[in-house]
């Protein structure tokens, strides 16, 4: 995906655990999930295949391994099992919906989830089914956005769709700056040199080396995902 107004057949949803949080530091919050739920519904519209890869920042943030309290791998691991928690919860509230949706885990998780496989999620996607990619990469040291632009180059999807709840990135940072603008389009190399924080490093440079897009928006927008997957402009494009 090259040019912002050009769809996609496939794309990656990523959202943060904190998006399904409760305002009063609850880790789920039904209304939350059920908004996260309509805009999935809204981008489905669309009929592009659609692939979903959560955080678990509202369960457990990886900044406790440099508290002391817990080893990285350790903590990582937790984190892991963190996104399964929300992308059974995910999973949920799609079926309930009457959207098809199947759980894929990269860490075993025995009858709760099946087990990651590209082939099998392509699959899923194949029939129309919402796939709900949970534990990261199976790997400590590696964020779910990398996860996410992983999955995008597993399943031959044409970009990722980071959710936030800003409607871009900015040349500066809004709440602080009145003469901060919003901006349509950043490269990756400006995102790397300038250490934009869009996302990770890593998840970055993968995202350059196997071209694939990144569009930053606000998912609480309504009809901001069928936009997004539509190829329509949407927040902010970064390839």
């Amino acid at each position: 995906m090259t040019d912002r107004r050009t769809g996609c057949d496939r794309v990656i949803l990523k959202i943060s655990g904190e998006s399904l949080a409760g305002e009063e530091g609850q880790p789920f919050d039904p209304r939350a999930l059920d908004q996260l739920i309509d805009r999935i519904r809204e981008g489905r519209q669309s009929g592009a295949g659609l692939g979903i890869v959560c955080g678990g920042g509202n369960i457990i943030r990886g900044r406790l391994a440099g508290s002391g309290l817990l080893e990285r791998t350790t903590a990582d691991g937790m984190g892991m099992l963190a996104t399964v928690i929300n992308s059974l919860a995910i999973r949920d509230g799609l079926e309930r919906s009457g959207i098809p949706a199947r759980l894929f885990s990269s860490v075993p998780a025995g009858v709760l989830a099946e087990p990651y496989s590209p082939r099998s999620a392509r699959a899923a996607l194949d029939r129309g089914e919402v796939a709900v990619l949970s534990g990261g990469t199976g790997n400590p040291y590696v964020s779910t956005d990398t996860a996410a632009v992983l999955r995008a180059c597993d399943l031959g999807a044409g970009a990722v769709l980071k959710a936030t709840t800003v409607d871009g990135i900015y040349s500066a940072d809004p709440k602080t700056d009145p003469s901060a603008r919003r901006l349509d389009r950043v490269s990756y190399a400006r995102a790397l040199a300038e250490d934009l924080r869009i996302m990770d490093g890593p998840a970055i440079a993968l995202a350059r080396e196997n071209r694939i897009a990144v569009i930053v928006f606000d998912f609480r927008e309504k009809d901001a995902v069928r936009r997004a997957v539509g190829g329509e402009p949407v927040g902010t494009i970064l390839n």
